[in-house]
């Protein structure tokens, strides 16, 4: 009977799964055997260097035991104690002191007499000298005094800030057995035990030497030292600080040093050393066991990787046959069932691209219709200005007509009597007259024409004055004080007529503003600032209503009383500055009336965007 399809794959699943859970055990197992081995082997080889770092330091204590206990029996030893007031024999015994101390390779000797008070020592001639100074706090002072035995102690020194390790013996008088009589002094001698700190920098396991109280005094780890490993109690802080032993110091635990200054604080090899049962640390690198275990694990699993490799490369070259057969089937179904996918996401594509492109023909004609409508409500906008301002420009244009009439009857006269030069006169003035009138008719033809939405550049100071002077007669008929500051040169790219439309349009809204004021006054202003001409047209009118500020650009929005707008010119004059990438703004002066601000690039900035 031949397996299904379903069968084999089911067993070969279940044959996978058991030799991938085979291999992940024996990849845990070579990680943890392998790391257990390394860790024994660091521990092993820890302790042999406990061990020998043990009996270096050891050496170096015994060495200097017997020297104080020597030391004491020197006959000028006792006699400088029996006479202080002698400074000869002080003054020989500090000599002789020093020559023992360098010969001896110590940091200080130094006497003392029952009271704790140093009469003669080693460094007699150094600024840090022990002369007058009082040890009867230090513990080894105590002990060689009153207990009668040799003083150990290790500690900060209280003169020269310098840690030492200490060994005192007592003093007898002279020819006098030792222990028969008190003790008449103390001699002491202190060791500097940090050559061995320099020794240990080359090690990359952190050592540390600590007391009896598990500070720590000596470490190849700097941010230990003057630290515990365990919290200390109230009872040994005290007793540390009265002995400053440490210098006076708040002994705080390891444990609370910072996460990178205690790196390395772990499990620890531990040997006792000395007198004072210190104990010598050694905190093996727990990452070596770690490495090794995982150098193990990634060999055996190499070696696994490669066996199911091979034991892979045989199952396929079984099933590769089998599995081509399979595929030739499934890649004539799947070409098949892409072929119609094919060519109904064809049908889908055609037809949404002529969708799209209707509906683009749609938009487009919608965009012409929304371009014409708004360079039509644009003319409408400036005819309906026109409309107006036509009581004021009929008034700027009867002036000169009557005074032509005027001039005209008068030249008839002045020829009827043979005066050439007063007819002159009056046909020079009939000229001029006639020049104002074109002047007027020329920019009411340039303003009321349809602009070619032509970009170029406008000189803004020109059409201001020319915005201005279309503006004058109304504004004078008013009785309004306009003024204008366009001393600046300024250019933008635009379109002169719909900028001057703009200008034209507030400063009417600016006349129509103050028609009730007591005080009637507009003031256009124009500047350059930040890379912007900027337009300023100020009233003295009473502002925009708080409840009209929000729709003022909106279209056929209106404030005036029907007949006198139609709610387009601000709505308009907002779109025209706009398209040329500029902004309209309107606001209230603090000192009263509205201020319109127009602010259009420069042409040399608007060039470069």
């Amino acid at each position: 009977m031949t397996a299904s399809p379903v069968d084999s794959a089911r067993h070969r699943r279940l044959i996978f799964i058991c030799v991938v859970v085979v291999c992940i055990a024996l990849v845990v197992a070579s990680y943890f055997v392998a790391a257990s081995i390394a860790r024994d082997n660091s521990r092993q080889a820890g302790d042999r260097q406990l061990q020998i770092i043990a009996l270096d330091i050891e050496s170096v204590l015994e060495r200097y035991e017997t020297l104080p206990f020597a030391i004491s029996y020197l006959p000028m030893t006792a006699e400088a104690l029996l006479h202080k007031e002698d400074g000869k024999l002080t003054q020989a015994l500090n000599l002789s002191l020093q020559e023992l101390a360098e010969q001896a390779k110590v940091a200080a000797i130094y006497l003392m007499d029952v009271q704790g008070n140093t009469i003669a020592a080693s460094n007699w001639n150094t600024e840090q000298t022990y002369l007058g100074q009082n040890f009867a706090f230090r513990p080894y002072f105590s002990e060689a005094l009153k207990q009668v035995k040799p003083g150990h102690f290790y500690a900060i020194g209280n003169t020269t800030n310098i840690p030492g390790y200490f060994i005192s013996q007592p003093v007898y008088p002279p020819g006098s057995k030792r222990g028969s009589q008190a003790p008449i002094g103390v001699i002491a001698v202190k060791i500097i035990l940090n050559e061995f700190e320099q020794a240990w920098g080359s090690s990359e396991e952190p050592i540390a030497l600590s007391d009896r109280h598990g500070v720590v005094f000596l470490s190849n780890r700097a941010s230990w030292k003057y630290h515990s490993l365990q919290n200390l109690s109230p009872v040994v802080q005290q007793d540390l600080k009265a002995t400053l032993q440490y210098g006076g110091k708040h002994i705080e635990s390891i444990a609370q040093l910072p996460l990178k200054d205690k790196k390395g604080y772990d499990d620890y090899l531990q040997r006792p050393i000395g007198r004072l049962n210190w104990q010598l640390m050694l905190f093996p690198d727990q990452g070596k066991a770690v490495r090794a275990g995982l150098q193990s694990a990634l060999v055996v699993a190499l070696i696994l990787g490669i066996a199911l490799a091979f034991a892979a490369v045989f199952d396929q070259r079984r099933r590769r046959l089998e599995e081509g057969r399979l595929a030739q089937r499934a890649l004539k179904k799947a070409a098949d069932e892409l072929e119609l996918h094919i060519a109904e996401r064809t049908r889908q594509l055609t037809q949404a691209n002529a969708e799209l492109e209707s509906r683009y023909l749609t938009l487009k004609q919608t965009e012409n219709l929304l371009r014409s409508t708004q360079n039509e409500m644009v003319q409408a906008g400036k005819l309906a200005m026109l409309g107006q301002m036509a009581t004021g420009i009929t008034h700027e244009l009867n002036q000169p007509l009557t005074a032509i009439r005027a001039f005209a009857d008068n030249a008839i006269t002045f020829m009827n009597r043979g005066k050439a030069e007063q007819v002159l006169a009056n046909l020079e003035h009939i000229s001029h007259a006639s020049e104002r009138m074109g002047s007027i008719i020329a920019q009411l033809k340039g303003f009321a024409r349809k602009s070619p939405n032509a970009i170029a550049e406008v000189d803004v100071q020109t059409a201001i004055q020319s915005a201005v002077s279309l503006l004058r007669s109304e504004t004078d008929r008013r009785g309004v004080k306009l003024s204008v500051h366009v001393d600046e040169p300024a250019r933008v790219l635009g379109d002169t007529v719909r900028i001057e439309q703009v200008l034209i349009n507030l400063i009417r809204n600016a006349l129509d503003a103050v028609e009730n004021s007591p005080v009637r006054e507009v003031d256009v202003r124009l500047s350059s600032e930040q890379g912007m001409a900027r337009i300023t047209i100020a009233d003295t009118g009473t502002g925009i209503p708080e409840h009209v500020a929000g729709h003022l650009f909106e279209p056929f929005f209106t404030t005036k009383e029907i007949g006198q707008g139609l709610g387009l010119g601000l709505a308009i004059s907002s779109s025209i500055v706009q398209a040329m990438n500029g902004s309209l703004v309107a606001d209230n002066r603090p000192e009263g009336g509205a201020e319109f601000t127009v602010c259009i690039p420069l042409a040399d900035q608007a060039s470069t965007s």
